[in-house]
């Protein structure tokens, strides 16, 4: 497999969506989307780590499958925006760093 930066991967889903006449999606509708493909993955960490087993009926999906799922339409919401997502991560992660960078206790190193 390779590795692949956000901007790739908002490149390829751009692509994709790309080839059909309908294109993205409203914001509204990626956002129901949204919902539905958390609560598809809040049912499979459910099955595995949680106390509702997958009845024999059920289809066999991954948390994987169910991650990238959300990731793609994450990916989608955010190119109907023209969001670069990775500037709204580093954005984010600046403000975890500074906002709550005394919030959590560390894990104390050892020094060598």
């Amino acid at each position: 497999m390779s590795e692949k930066t956000m901007k790739d991967m908002q490149k390829e889903v751009h692509a994709y969506i790309s080839q059909f006449k309908e294109g993205y999606f409203s914001p509204l509708a990626l956002t129901a989307r949204l919902t539905e493909e958390l609560g598809e993955l809040a049912r499979e960490v459910n099955h595995y780590y949680g106390e509702k087993p997958k009845k024999k009926t059920e289809e066999v999906k991954t948390i994987n499958e169910e991650l990238a799922d959300l990731l793609f339409v994450i990916i989608c919401l955010a190119n109907s925006l023209n969001i670069n997502i990775e500037e709204a991560f580093d954005a984010v992660m600046h403000k975890f760093k500074t906002r709550d960078k005394d919030r959590w206790t560390r894990i104390e190193r050892e020094e060598n």
